[in-house]
């Protein structure tokens, strides 16, 4: 029972955050334009979204930063990336920033780098942005961040969701929901393993 109440609690705090999304959405599309729009619909045109992890391509695709500069993912290319969508209305989201940003610190000098992707309006993340003091670089995006996270081959229901990208550019594997420290110290193990030889992309995938 106290498992399900949790549950019920947890799909409750979604679904509040996701019409909340929504409905502010809808708001600012029948408002008057009083601001520049949000930096996720100019990089649009140049967003390129990877087929899924079956076939073995590459994760591709082009975001906005805070500031609205287009990133490239290969900005990254040669480190193991942990790609985190999250949002500033999402609680588990808000709670694995901390986490990830401890993660990010322990693995300075390793080839592991953590990559937020906010699924929000670009005001709303620079605003959180500045509290949370992030160290590792946070794009912004819209419909092209679900896209993205659609890219895996993995319907995108909610968030936090993440995606685990080899040094390759291969997807590894996928997070659906809150990251904790357990599944951060598999995620080193496994990589360590993988980069050693010791097991293949296809052992990776089973032990995530």
């Amino acid at each position: 029972m106290r498992i399900a109440l949790i549950i019920g609690v947890w799909l409750v705090a979604l679904a509040g955050g996701v019409l909340l999304y929504i409905a502010k959405q809808k708001a600012e599309s029948t408002s008057p334009a009083v601001e520049a729009e949000p930096a996720a619909e100019n990089a649009k045109s140049s967003n390129e979204v990877a087929p899924a992890v079956a076939d073995g391509s590459q994760v591709s695709f082009t975001l906005p930063d805070i500031e609205g500069t287009p990133t490239e993912f290969s900005t990254w290319d040669g480190k193991h990336r942990i790609i985190n969508f999250w949002a500033t209305w999402c609680a588990p989201c808000r709670r694995e920033i901390p986490l990830l940003k401890d993660f990010q610190d322990a693995q300075a000098d390793a080839d592991i780098q953590v990559i937020g992707v906010a699924v929000d309006f670009v005001e709303d993340v620079a605003r959180y942005a500045e509290a949370a003091e992030f160290n590792y670089p946070v794009l912004v995006g819209q419909e092209d961040a679900m896209e993205v996270a659609e890219s895996s081959g993995v319907p995108f229901i909610g968030l936090p969701f993440t995606m685990i990208v080899g040094k390759d550019g291969q997807l590894i594997d996928t997070h659906m929901g809150e990251i904790f420290e357990d599944d951060l110290e598999l995620l080193v193990d496994t990589l360590a393993k993988l980069d050693s030889g010791e097991i293949t992309i296809e052992d990776a995938r089973e032990l995530l």
